[in-house]
């Protein structure tokens, strides 16, 4: 296994750590670390958020609980899913096998995890979470290939002109 790959799955290991310590947190943390997260959006997004006052935030910030929830799920697994991809992926590799291996990874991982939350006080384990988190890696990994795609087809606009002149 070269460098970049061994990097690659070092980072993936830590994040897959960080996602185990968010999941070991009680439920009440864990509503904690989301109103928090709600507040943040509410500063930065809501135009006259600070000036409202303690009960009209609260009511903000309860009623997008559930999508900064949802959001932090599905960008906690993209991510996870992109250095999946970091460690599975070969200069030699191409096509579907660079995103399906490295969905399955963090897909498995979100089973896992969800099946952690059972034991967690205040938690509980979804399958609507699994879905949220499998889909959040696709998503990560689709735009990844985009990307990496869109990288060789301009490689190969410059080679062609290059060997054009």
């Amino acid at each position: 296994m070269d460098r970049r790959r061994k990097i690659f799955l070092a980072l993936m290991c830590l994040w897959m750590i960080c996602i185990f310590a968010f999941s070991a947190r009680s439920g009440d943390e864990s509503t904690d670390d989301s109103y928090l997260a709600g507040r943040v959006v509410g500063e930065l997004f809501v135009p006259g958020f600070d000036e409202w006052n303690a009960e009209k935030q609260q009511k903000f910030v309860e009623k997008i609980d559930h999508p900064v929830r949802k959001t932090a799920h599905a960008t906690e697994y993209a991510i996870l899913g992109i250095l999946a991809a970091g460690a599975c992926i070969t200069t030699k590799k191409k096509g579907w096998k660079t995103v399906l291996f490295p969905w399955g990874i963090a897909t498995a991982y979100a089973v896992t995890d969800e099946f952690h939350q059972l034991f967690v006080p205040g938690r509980s384990g979804q399958m609507t979470d699994v879905m949220i988190d499998s889909g959040g890696a696709l998503v990560g990994l689709l735009a990844l290939h985009v990307i990496r795609m869109f990288i060789e087809n301009r490689k190969l606009q410059r080679n062609k002109k290059q060997s054009a002149i």
